[in-house]
């Protein structure tokens, strides 16, 4: 499939995914469609999570998890969240990031498995992978999804995102990068993603807010943000993670330095494909830990 405008209509019909938190999904898969109302996104930080020798500390990012989730869905009670959207007889494909330099932490990877075993998955339907998804025997038969990965300044799209992240899921990504990546959200109708994705996961720990070449990387331009921004609605996830890249290299560079490309795809998700809301008029943003520095 190729990069195409999608209507209201048609991501209805396949199942867009933004959604109001704490609804109980499983059974009310309809309000997945709330494109309408306010997108509730949780961001939590937490200085403790990267220890003193620069390592991440598995213990904090299970807490930082549990605790988003717990806001997430309007429940004091972990278990009860994660039943929300996890089910006993689910096959769940946890869909991660594998770039060399900046990947989905195995601390957060495994914090993820966990609560979706005490859900009552069996280890063996579930799988965490980046490429080669499309191959994989779970994530052919997956009925659940969870989406993670970091955020950070992108050579084809402006930035790496969760909207991005499923690119994985198409036979040949370069057939998406034309136009800075500008119809992405277009692959979450796809029928190997629609209606499945329960839970996406920003991770924002060391964010990259600046990059040189197609997979340019470098130290200078990563920073500690101790960061997790949580959401059902990825769209609205990663329209806060671009808020702050956006202000922290106004910070680093002391003016408006705009992205080359723009980051176009998180708008265009939401005002051509209708996936969730960009809009920070129609996110509920909440704020979760310590506020230096938060950018926004």
């Amino acid at each position: 499939m190729s990069p195409k405008s999608l209507t209201r209509r048609e991501f209805i019909k396949t199942g867009t995914l933004a959604a109001a938190a704490g609804t109980f999904i499983l059974n009310n898969p309809q309000s997945l469609f709330a494109t309408e109302e306010k997108s509730r996104v949780v961001l939590i930080r937490n200085k403790n999570v990267i220890t003193k020798d620069g390592k991440l500390n598995p213990e904090v990012i299970q807490d930082m998890l549990d605790e988003s989730v717990r806001v997430l869905f309007n429940t004091k009670e972990t278990s009860k969240a994660w039943k929300k959207i996890i089910k006993p007889d689910d096959i769940v494909g946890i869909k991660t990031n594998v770039w060399n330099y900046l990947r989905t932490p195995p601390e957060l990877e495994n914090a993820i498995k966990k609560r979706v075993m005490e859900c009552g998955v069996s280890e063996e339907n579930i799988s965490i992978k980046d490429r080669g998804v499309l191959r994989d025997p779970v994530f052919q038969k997956a009925t659940a999804l969870i989406n993670s990965r970091p955020m950070r300044t992108h050579y084809w799209s402006g930035v790496g995102s969760l909207i991005k992240n499923h690119i994985m899921f198409v036979e040949k990504p370069s057939d998406w990068h034309g136009d800075s990546c500008a119809d992405l959200a277009a692959i979450w109708k796809l029928p190997v993603v629609a209606y499945k994705t329960r839970l996406n996961v920003l991770v924002m720990l060391t964010p990259q807010f600046h990059n040189i070449g197609p997979h340019g990387f470098s130290p200078e331009y990563v920073w500690k943000y101790y960061g997790l921004i949580t959401g059902i609605d990825p769209v609205a996830c990663d329209a806060v993670g671009l808020k702050i890249i956006e202000a922290k290299r106004k910070e680093f560079f002391g003016e408006d330095k705009p992205l080359n490309p723009p980051a176009k795809h998180i708008e265009l998700a939401d005002t051509r494909h209708h996936l969730g809301n960009a809009d920070m008029k129609k996110i509920d943003l909440i704020k979760i830990g310590f506020k230096e520095g938060i950018f926004i």
